[in-house]
């Protein structure tokens, strides 16, 4: 056996290895999905994350311009609606995709880390979106966060979650946030990829094609000579 290269120790080299047999390109992109991704319950999940990208385009675009010119430029407050009606499609597919795999156990098959890291995320995204209710710079936001400042303080998290500093919160909502919510979702659909989407349960089949098991051998019918032949039990009248 030939010990390995000097390319083959580098770690880079360790680090891509682990990567490919972690994450095969098969896995990560399939060609093909199981016959039961077809029903309307696997559709949550994709529109949750394709919610999540006019999210933070349409936020990025308001962190640029700032708050003058969603309050008063036409555009933006066109970019502003669809900022906020993208976050309520976001919660209303999430909510269902986490229902629903709840009730299919998808931690099944060991999927536990898939389910951990898709409960966190929703729990993130809570955080997200009150921080973003708290900077929107009009009555409602100033209404929420003097309304929530009374229960953050009465737990102790106003110590360092001030909901009445705005940079605290603008930065909380543009920039922590949203990296820590990003992570937790490109993890929690690494996972899905690695590990394949969880089959209902009454189909506990593999994702991955294999070969059909050979044909059973037919038993051949007893017939009547070999019924005269088998030994008959008990006794026997003269």
């Amino acid at each position: 056996m030939s010990s390995p290269s000097g390319d083959e120790r580098m770690w880079t080299a360790r680090l891509r290895n682990r990567a490919v047999a972690a994450f095969p390109p098969t896995r990560l992109l399939p060609d093909r999905q199981p016959a039961y991704v077809a029903s309307w319950i696997y559709v949550f999940g994709v529109t949750t994350l394709a919610a999540l990208v006019v999210v933070l385009v349409t936020g990025g675009i308001l962190a640029i311009e700032g708050p003058q010119w969603w309050h008063v430029s036409a555009s933006g407050r066109f970019v502003n609606s669809l900022h906020l009606w993208s976050v309520e499609l976001f919660f209303f597919a999430m909510v269902i995709h986490l229902w629903g795999k709840f009730l299919m156990a998808a931690w099944r098959g060991r999927r536990a880390m898939t389910w951990v890291t898709g409960a966190i995320a929703f729990l993130g995204s809570i955080g997200t979106a009150f921080t973003g209710y708290a900077i929107q710079s009009n009555f409602d936001s100033q209404w929420i966060t003097t309304q929530a400042k009374d229960g953050l303080n009465s737990v102790g998290i106003g110590a360092f979650f001030n909901v009445l500093d705005y940079g605290q919160m603008l930065l909380f909502h543009v920039i922590l946030l949203p990296l820590v919510l990003g992570v937790l979702v490109v993890w929690h659909v690494l996972l899905v990829r690695r590990h394949g989407v969880v089959p209902p349960f009454d189909d506990e089949t593999p994702s991955v094609a294999v070969d059909p098991p050979p044909p059973a051998s037919r038993t051949p019918r007893a017939t009547d000579d070999d019924a005269a032949v088998e030994p008959v039990s008990g006794e026997v009248k003269a």
